[in-house]
């Protein structure tokens, strides 16, 4: 019996982004080599081999499709101590009785969580988890935007939802975002995301800004809320000089959080 030839290189990672199309841009290397019927050591080295010709980009146990956005699980997942350290310092700047908005994120989600020891809040929110989190909880008052419920984050986006956020006045704002760059500033990945940051950033005393190191020199392909109408950056780390730079032509502060012991 002849032996089979060796599948080539270029058909195998042609297979492996086709895998990452049906699974919505991302997926778990586990799955990947489940897909192909593959190790998962030769997963790595085809992400490898993806990400130098620009096609790909590795994450912690997984793979991205360049210009995909990450599902919600997975970016929960990743430098998930940094966004704690993050979320505990964007707490820090709401008081008790403040009326704020947060929008949907993994940081923001982590946010949610922190702001519990708050009393006394009105919390506007586009997140089906924030609001969660945060109703009924030491005389919080929660409103959820309108708008269709969709993703695995539980986000409501468009017209309802803008119409509601309209209808109030902000002591801060805290948004996320999933990629930053010196020359784009804060980007994200879908459309109707950016245009709720930047109705909500408008209705702003304070506008807040969670971005974990990760994001840093990462673009996404829509820009959110310019540099020049964010007052805080909060980071688990601080930013590269370019970045750096940039942000403080736009009067942007950073603040580095710090883990607490």
């Amino acid at each position: 019996m002849p032996k089979s030839k060796p599948v080539k290189a270029t058909h195998r990672e042609h297979e492996f982004l086709e895998v990452l199309r049906r699974y919505g841009g991302s997926a778990r290397n586990a799955e990947i080599a489940r897909a192909l019927d593959v190790s998962e050591e030769t997963v790595r080295r085809l992400a490898k081999q993806l990400e130098r010709e620009g096609r790909a980009e590795r994450m912690h146990g997984g793979t991205l499709l360049v210009g995909a956005e990450p599902g919600f699980h997975q970016r929960i997942a990743q430098n998930t101590d940094g966004k704690r350290q993050i979320a505990a310092a964007v707490a820090e700047e709401i008081q008790d009785g403040m009326c704020v908005f947060l929008d949907v994120g993994t940081t923001t989600s982590l946010t949610a969580e922190a702001l519990r020891e708050r009393h006394r809040l009105m919390v506007v929110t586009n997140s089906l988890m924030a609001a969660q989190v945060l109703a009924n909880h030491n005389d919080n008052r929660v409103f959820l935007t309108g708008g269709e419920l969709g993703g695995e984050e539980r986000g409501n986006y468009g017209p309802l939802a803008e119409a509601a956020i309209r209808g109030f006045s902000f002591d801060a704002v805290i948004l996320s975002a999933n990629g930053l760059t010196e020359r784009t500033g804060f980007t994200v990945f879908n459309p109707a995301e950016a245009s709720i940051a930047r109705l909500a950033a408008s209705r702003a005393r304070r506008r807040i800004v969670g971005v974990d190191h990760e994001k840093f020199g990462r673009q996404a392909p829509v820009a959110t809320v310019a540099a020049e109408d964010v007052d805080l950056m909060v980071s688990d780390r601080a930013p590269p000089e370019p970045i750096a730079r940039a942000l403080a032509l736009a009067e942007v502060v950073t603040l580095i959080a710090r883990r607490k012991d």
